[in-house]
């Protein structure tokens, strides 16, 4: 349904938003699951959107946090090389081109080095401010990283608008006050304000006070 908005800034968040990396992140994962015996379809609905710490914790509850922070470090480096199917989401390069003079970030829970590796892969650009892993205390669905980004551009976080897919991902941007729009076939389930597909349906507009986001 066609709509729009105002904002003053976006925030966007990277994997199932701008790039789609759902090949190599559900193998690397189902590899690390099945030597535990957990169900498929449990580890995919979770890892989608955290710290891959606070998937292992959830899965694996009873563990050591020491273990699951060594085996996320191994899944980050492993994810930083393996990019092969790593494409952009339809859209997301036109978004960026649209947003580079207008306050706006990434933030993600990936770490630096894989946010480069996967933006790298998909040709799309780094924005200036990047929210990543290293960053924060507190993985999605906490709001911490969009209330971060918001503080870090200096604009207040009920002007910001944020894209994301995951159920972690739009729990964090409603729980920071910020107006949400789904993106994907999944995201609706989770409540965003607005959905699209993909992200060639939006289209931003500079205006006096900020931009317009027109959603096809």
């Amino acid at each position: 349904m066609a709509a729009s908005l105002t904002a003053r800034a976006a925030l966007l968040d990277m994997d199932g938003t701008l790039v789609d990396s759902t090949a190599v992140v559900e193998r690397l994962w189902w590899e690390w699951a099945q030597p535990h015996g957990l169900d498929r379809d449990t580890v995919l609905k979770t890892v989608h959107g955290r710290q891959g710490w606070q998937s292992m914790s959830i899965l694996l509850p009873e563990r050591d946090h020491a273990i699951n922070l060594e085996e996320n470090q191994e899944m980050l480096a492993r994810e930083s090389v393996e990019t092969s199917g790593v494409v952009e989401i339809p859209g997301a390069a036109a978004l960026l081109r649209a947003l580079e003079s207008l306050p706006h970030a990434i933030v993600t829970s990936a770490d630096v080095a894989l946010m480069t590796a996967r933006m790298g892969a998909a040709q799309l650009p780094i924005p200036a401010l990047a929210i990543t892993a290293e960053r924060v205390s507190r993985s999605k669905p906490d709001p911490e990283g969009f209330l971060l980004a918001a503080t870090t551009l200096g604009v207040d976080a009920a002007d910001c608008v944020v894209f994301e897919d995951s159920g972690a991902g739009i729990r964090a941007g409603l729980d920071a006050g910020m107006t949400v729009i789904g993106v994907g076939p999944h995201a609706p389930e989770f409540g965003p304000a607005h959905h699209v597909d993909d992200l060639s349906q939006i289209e931003i507009a500079p205006s006096a006070d900020g931009f317009e986001v027109r959603i096809s």
